[in-house]
Parts: C-alpha cells; sequence; structure tokens
C-alpha cells in the first residue's frame, strides 16, 4: 500500500443543471412543434398528454389516470389517483390515490383547456387510444423518439415536472404556490426541482437588465 498515490482530493461529482433537468425554452418550443405535427397527422391523443403536462407538472403516473370528471371545474384539475406497477403480475394499474395518498387541486391555464377542448371523449379516462387507456410508458416513448430525432439525449418523464416548476419559478411565481401545485409536502423538496429553463441568450439578458 506504500506504493499507493492518492492524487485527487475528492471524487469529481457531475452537478444536475438545467440544461439536463428541463427542456429550456428551445427545446420546449421544438418538442411542441413536433407534438402538434405528429397530432396533425395521427390524431394520437399521447401527443397531446405529453404537451399538456408541460402546463400542469403532474407525475406520468397521474397524467395518464386522469380521467374526464377530475377536470369538472373550469378553472382547476382535481388529482386524485395515479398509474403503479402490481409488484406481483408486473403489470400497470390505477389506484385511486396518489403517491403522497392526498389529493390536489391543479390550476387549468388556458393553454391547458385550449388542449383538452380537443380531445374527444372516447371514454371515462381522458387519454385514450384503441379504446384502451394510454400509459405512463407511452408517454415517455414519445420523449424518446423526440430526442432520437432530434439527436439528443432522452430527458425521462419526470423532468417534465422539473421544466413545469422550473419555468413558474421563472416567471415569479411563488415558491410555496409551485410546492402545492407539484404536491409536495415541504419546500425543500420543491426547491430539487428548480432549474434554470432559459436558453444562455435569455439569461444572459435578463442578468443584464438586473445589473
Amino acid at each position: 500500500m506504500n506504493d499507493v498515490k492518492i492524487i485527487v482530493k475528492y471524487r469529481q461529482v457531475v452537478k444536475k443543471t438545467g440544461k439536463t433537468e428541463t427542456y429550456n425554452t428551445e427545446e420546449l418550443e421544438s418538442l411542441n412543434k413536433y407534438l402538434d405535427k405528429m397530432y396533425a397527422e395521427t390524431e394520437d391523443t399521447v401527443f397531446l398528454a405529453v404537451k399538456i403536462n408541460f402546463l400542469l407538472g403532474l407525475r406520468v403516473g397521474e397524467l395518464v389516470a386522469l380521467k374526464w370528471e377530475d377536470c369538472k371545474e373550469q378553472s382547476h384539475l382535481h388529482v386524485v389517483r395515479e398509474e403503479v406497477r402490481n409488484q406481483e403480475t408486473n403489470l400497470y394499474d390505477v389506484v385511486e390515490h396518489t403517491k403522497t395518498n392526498r389529493d390536489r387541486y391543479v390550476i387549468l391555464v388556458p393553454k391547458a383547456v385550449a388542449i383538452l377542448e380537443k380531445i374527444p371523449k372516447q371514454g371515462s379516462y381522458i387519454f385514450m387510444r384503441n379504446g384502451e387507456r394510454i400509459t405512463a410508458r407511452q408517454i415517455a416513448y414519445v420523449l424518446e423518439k423526440f430526442a432520437e430525432r432530434q439527436g439528443m439525449t432522452t430527458k425521462s418523464t419526470h423532468k417534465m415536472r422539473k421544466a413545469y416548476a422550473s419555468n413558474l419559478n421563472a416567471n415569479g411565481v411563488p415558491l410555496d404556490c409551485i410546492r402545492e401545485m407539484l404536491g409536495h409536502s415541504t419546500l425543500s423538496i420543491t426547491l430539487g426541482y428548480i432549474y434554470n429553463p432559459l436558453t444562455e441568450s435569455e439569461t444572459y439578458n435578463l442578468i443584464t437588465k438586473a445589473l
């Protein structure tokens, strides 16, 4: 062991940044164009599901478990259930509770309402395909295909929530309101979802204006 030399004082940790954890302004614009194009060609509501979640910030399991009865109010969406994997069968089921076992209301902005109005009512669930409920895996597949076409690394479905939180924060929405929308119990959890969602030029202009 006397011949072993330690030349690094600490382990190099790759820190998470807005580039890896969210969709920045340009990426989100490009993704929305892709989703609009694919929906126009296929009328598959999976593309609208991805599009609307950047306006809702739901866990993907909550997104695919939404029912029409959850949006009776024009201004709020009631989040009460989620998709989970059955440990015994390895199949995915919908349970009548969320990850935190608490329901919550998420604000429905006009853009989100406009997307919901495009979706035909084919069953009790909002997002359906060929008479079947769309699954979380199908949502992830859309993001994978987009990344493949763009030649970029796939960003997980969870990063839609981070993009939602980061955009709200960047536009001055109070942290406690963001916490409520995400369904977090503490602000410290919410802070772990907030990154810089702006492009380098937008960040430069913002800092220049501030100083």
